[in-house]
């Protein structure tokens, strides 16, 4: 595709390119650089220079890297090739069209086409693809003379193949020949061992305009495997010894080939036989260890050889081979060292066992792995440890025999320091080089024999535990003894006695210590003495002995009285002296003497009315009168009373001892109502007024944190849900509300027709008795009203019922409002409204300060109130108020 750019010169004189537009020759296949056509260029009246950068090709067709435009001078140019790409007369476009433009400093352009034709060069005829860098070709030896190879050429000009090229053989010789169409022969046959080994051919060929090209033929001579490998090496067995390290060389085998003349590194080695023990390199012929050699173990133990088959081969395949025989004898070497079957050995010995009993023959557990002799012979050392020379022997030395020579008796001093127990170490060693040794420890525990019994230190055991000591309270402990050694553990236990009503037994034992404790708490009163059998073991041994258990009798039981509350009702008259109802206590203590009772009597018995006789000494006391009671004269006035009667046992102890001992206190619950006497008259002197006081007392518990928690949080929810109700009703009443504000509301228009209803307003009046103690003019009526300085209630000072002067309704249809009757104030008469009057104005209690009360919570009186709000007239009604 081509693309015209048209340019308008502008200036003076045009700018203009010379000698353009033109055509310009190249030939095919020229290197870059390459001149195609010089131009030159014409600058305007300006002289202005070009441009750096122009001219330059700005449109190609068809489209092309291969030309560019080279300055010259100033005004001189050229087009070249650029050898980006190939210019080919054969397979590429002929013919470029290529639009030079140029422009100089002042901006005056010009444009011109240059064509640029591609000539046909005669090119040299071309090898087919690797030919033209030389081939390499292989002949076996002995093959029939005949074809070889076929060389082909083509010529670049002859795209249709119709000329044909002419082969020729550069090189002369004398086995080979060239035909004129290129195909190689051989002419005689070729022998690799005569010295025909390889062959150097050049090969040329040409096509009709005289151009030719040539390459290199390598013919090689392949040799032939004809003749069988023999064996240079001649020894055939070979002695080793055991545990060779794998990789080790043991023998190496050769051999030759004739067909190699002396070249063995063409023979391939094998070991045919399936024995791993070695291998073969196959280029060497080298035989090295593959894996462990063991003398002493497998086949090897009863028949110490290995036969190899030797196999060796020209090729991997179809070659020429041969075979040879190799032994091997594997000698023993001592590599192991004499072992046992533990290295630890452990006996136990009794402790009356004789001297020269036989304790352990090591010789029956010990052996060497070592196939021949000496390497597979030991012996033994002499044994040794810390105190085991005198007691411990070896006999006969070296056999291994270990014999009891000393006394083993478990109760010796000497054989509790070293804890009846013994350690002998002793040695297995080679007879032969390098010696191995082995350590072997042996164990020798003394086993006691029972020949003590098992006894407890006491025949007998009498333990004392006062009664009010709690469950676990140490009774004592008992401990049995065995002189026999070592020390074996002793368990304790309970087998019979101690048991109670309640529980099985009342007691426990610890079975490692003997210490005898309290179950639970125990009670004189109800079993005084325990009888207990113990028995102690050791495993082999078991004794018991009889443990007494005395029970300390304590005051730890409380005065019981009969009965424990009664209700009494008196007379008020009752004579002093006199036994009340004829009640008594009789009062019981299980651990106490009936003479030790003391009865006193507690909170509750006002003015000391009531006593005991006897108030100590006996277990059976009675309920007097101590005093008469005064209601008239205002002494007593209580009717009904609660005594707490204490009945304490220390009543025979002294002073000094009730501080330390043990007291206990009943009590005794009496209710005593004592009732007016029926000619008694109670006068009360009459009040104007009776005054009920009501006190309540709300008790809080910390157990019920949980109450006034709930309490506020539901209190604080209801207060949530109340306001919100408010706002909603109060902005319902907002949004349906007809009623306006005075701002929002405009004047009633005046029409004839409209009608006036009449509404009643209804004020009920509360009259209550109050005491007015002030006096006020009422800004507003200019009325007196008397006031309470106290409540604030307020009332008209005429009684008689005062109407206000109401004024007529002004233009905008207002009135005035009437004032508002309060709690309190006197009584007032119920007035109505038109309803074309407008809605009631209520009383200007802002400016006359709420008409009552002053700022600080005062009522307003004549000195309080503002002057100003005296003298003022009443306001004139406003529309909407």
């Amino acid at each position: 595709m081509s693309l015209g750019i048209l340019f308008k010169p502008t200036g003076g004189e045009a700018l203009h390119l010379t000698q353009l537009p033109a055509t310009g020759y190249v030939p095919e296949h020229s290197p870059p650089g390459t001149s195609v056509y010089k131009f030159s260029v014409n600058l305007s009246a300006s002289l202005a220079p070009v441009v750096p950068g122009f001219p330059w090709i700005v449109n190609r067709s068809p489209l092309t890297e291969a030309f560019r435009v080279n300055g010259l001078s100033g005004t001189d140019f050229e087009v070249v090739t650029t050898g980006e790409e190939q210019l080919d007369f054969e397979t590429g476009p002929t013919v470029f069209d290529l639009q030079i433009y140029v422009k100089d400093e002042v901006g005056v352009t010009d444009l011109q086409v240059l064509t640029v034709q591609v000539t046909d060069v005669n090119e040299p005829p071309e090898f087919y693809g690797t030919l033209a860098q030389g081939l390499n070709l292989y002949i076996p030896e002995r093959a029939n003379p005949g074809f070889i190879y076929q060389v082909e050429a083509f010529d670049p000009e002859d795209t249709g193949q119709s000329m044909p090229l002419s082969y020729f053989l550069i090189s002369p010789s004398n086995n080979f020949r060239l035909s004129a169409n290129g195909t190689l022969f051989s002419t005689t046959e070729l022998d690799f061992e005569a010295g025909h080994k390889s062959f150097h051919l050049v090969v040329e060929v040409r096509d009709s305009g005289g151009l030719k090209a040539s390459t290199m033929l390598q013919v090689t001579i392949v040799n032939i495997n004809d003749e069988t490998p023999f064996f240079t090496s001649q020894k055939r067995v070979y002695s080793i010894p055991e545990e060779l390290s794998p990789g080790t060389i043991v023998a190496n085998i050769t051999a030759e080939d004739p067909d190699d003349h002396g070249l063995p590194g063409h023979l391939l080695y094998s070991i045919t036989t399936a024995r791993g023990y070695f291998v073969i390199n196959q280029l060497t012929g080298t035989i090295l260890v593959a894996q462990r050699i063991d003398r002493d173990a497998g086949e090897l133990r009863q028949n110490p050889t290995v036969s190899l088959e030797v196999l060796v081969k020209d090729r991997p395949s179809r070659g020429q081979e041969n075979r040879i025989q190799i032994t091997f004898l594997v000698e023993d070497i001592n590599d192991n060292p004499a072992t046992c079957t533990k290295a630890t050995f452990s006996v136990m010995v009794t402790e009356s066992a004789a001297n020269g009993t036989l304790l352990l023959d090591l010789s029956k557990f010990c052996f060497d792995d070592d196939s021949e002799a000496p390497n597979n012979q030991f012996n033994f050392t002499t044994p040794s440890g810390v105190g085991s020379s005198h007691r411990f022997l070896q006999d006969p030395a070296g056999s291994g025999k270990i014999v009891l020579v000393g006394d083993l008796d478990c109760e010796n001093l000497s054989n509790l320091a070293a804890g009846n127990r013994y350690t002998v170490t002793i040695q297995v060693q080679d007879v032969a080089p390098p010696y191995y040794k082995s350590n072997i420890r042996i164990f020798i525990l003394t086993s006691p024999e029972d020949e003590f019994s098992l006894l407890f230190e006491r025949p007998t055991y009498v333990f004392n535990v006062s009664e009010t000591r709690p469950a676990r309270t140490r009774v004592g402990r008992v401990r049995a003894m065995d002189d026999d050694s070592p020390r074996s553990r002793i368990e304790y236990s309970i087998i019979t006695g101690g048991a109670s009503l309640r529980y099985p037994s009342v007691f426990w034992i610890h079975p490692r210590t003997g210490e005898l404790q309290l179950v639970t708490k125990v009670d004189y009163e109800t079993t005084s003495l325990y009888t207990l059998r113990i028995q102690a073991t050791n495993g082999e041994d078991t004794s018991s002995v009889t443990v007494t258990v005395n029970i300390l009798g304590e005051n730890d039981e409380r005065p019981v009285c009969t009965p424990n509350s009664y209700f009494l009702a008196i007379p008020v008259n009752l004579k002093v002296g006199t036994n009340i109802q004829n009640f008594k206590l009789t009062c019981t203590d299980l651990d106490s003497s009936p003479r030790s009772f003391r009865y006193t009597i507690g909170p509750g018995n006002i003015n000391s009315h009531f006593t005991f006789s006897p108030n100590a000494g006996s277990n059976v006391t009675r309920l007097l009168l101590a005093s008469h009671f005064d209601y008239e004269g205002g002494l007593d006035k209580i009717w009904d009373y609660k005594l707490l009667v204490y009945v304490t046992d220390d009543n025979l102890l002294s002073s000094r001892r009730k501080a330390a001992a043990l007291v206990q206190t009943g009590t005794v619950t009496l209710s005593i109502k004592v009732i007016p006497h029926p000619t008694t008259i109670i006068t009360t002197t009459p009040r104007p007024r009776i005054t009920y006081q009501i006190h309540r007392e709300n008790t809080y518990s910390p157990s019920a944190w949980y109450v006034p928690f709930i309490v506020t949080l539901g209190s604080m929810l209801l207060l949530g849900v109340l306001v919100s109700l408010i706002i909603v009703l109060a902005k319902t009443i907002y949004r349906h509300c007809p009623c306006k504000t005075g701002k929002d509301k405009k004047p009633p228009a005046k029409t004839r027709d409209t009608k006036k209803t009449k509404r009643e307003a209804v004020v009920e009046t509360i009259q209550m008795s109050t005491i007015f103690d002030g006096e006020a003019v009422d800004p507003v009526t200019a009325k007196i009203y008397e006031f309470n300085s106290k409540t604030g209630a307020r009332k008209w000072k005429n009684p008689q019922p005062q109407m206000l002067a109401w004024p007529e309704p002004s233009s905008r249809g207002a009135i005035a409002a009437p004032s508002r009757v309060a709690a309190g104030e006197g009584p007032g008469r119920p007035r109505s409204t038109k309803e074309g009057a407008g809605p009631r104005i209520k009383e200007r209690a802002e400016d006359a300060g709420q008409g009552t009360v002053s700022g600080d919570g005062k009522p307003r009186t004549p000195k309080n109130r503002n002057p100003a709000l005296q003298s003022r007239a009443p306001p004139e009604p406003h529309a909407g108020k």
